[in-house]
């Protein structure tokens, strides 16, 4: 589980077939074979490593057209996070690592608005987190099918929102709470409707 937070920002090295390779310091700290990084908000494994300048990781064709990782490029910049610990603060909030849809930029940052498909819309609420290629933020002015986030100096600085334009395709994870509570409120709707009439 993840938070949101982004501890660094890395470089995609090299893309070969199913192979990633990301330039990296920070986040290879404690990060062995077998451990898990967030790359733009996607959960991905360590299957090689230096220890300290790189790492790589295989991703499959089905992560590669659900992500905006199928369109990375040498030398691009990705957003990067290590799993929180059991104990450390909560700094963001409670993401997984698990993309649900891609978004596109309709107008960058400071003051950016995110357009994604319409049937995820029902799980931002006004003032609700969502996460934006593995950054925590708040939603607000919500439409049919965009949200804005207002983005302070230091997010833009340290992220990939520094550079991400109207039409770039940005990794976004609802909220796990709204998911787990859909979830458990759908089976109960037809009945609800039918009460009411």
């Amino acid at each position: 589980m993840f938070t949101g937070i982004v501890e660094e920002l890395g470089k995609v090295a090299e893309r070969n077939g199913s192979r990633l390779r990301i330039e990296a310091n920070l986040v290879l700290q404690g990060s062995g074979l077998g451990a898990s990084i967030a790359v733009n908000g996607c959960c991905l494994t360590v299957v090689a490593t230096d220890g300290s300048s790189y790492w790589d990781a295989d991703v499959s064709d089905e992560t590669y057209s659900r992500t905006n990782l199928g369109a990375l490029h040498t030398g691009d910049p990705v957003n990067l996070e290590r799993p929180m610990a059991l104990g450390d603060r909560l700094g963001g909030h409670m993401v997984l690592g698990h993309v649900d849809a891609v978004g596109h930029v309709v107008a960058p940052a400071p003051d950016l608005v995110i357009r994604i498909p319409r049937e995820y819309m029902h799980l931002i609420v006004e003032k609700g987190s969502v996460t934006v290629d593995g950054i925590s933020l708040t939603a607000f002015n919500l439409t049919k099918d965009t949200f804005s986030v207002a983005v302070i100096p230091h997010t833009t600085a340290v992220t990939t929102l520094g550079v991400r334009k109207p039409g770039d395709a940005v990794n976004i994870e609802m909220d796990v709470l709204a998911k787990h509570v859909e979830k458990l409120v759908a089976p109960h709707r037809s009945r609800t409707s039918w009460w009411r009439r």
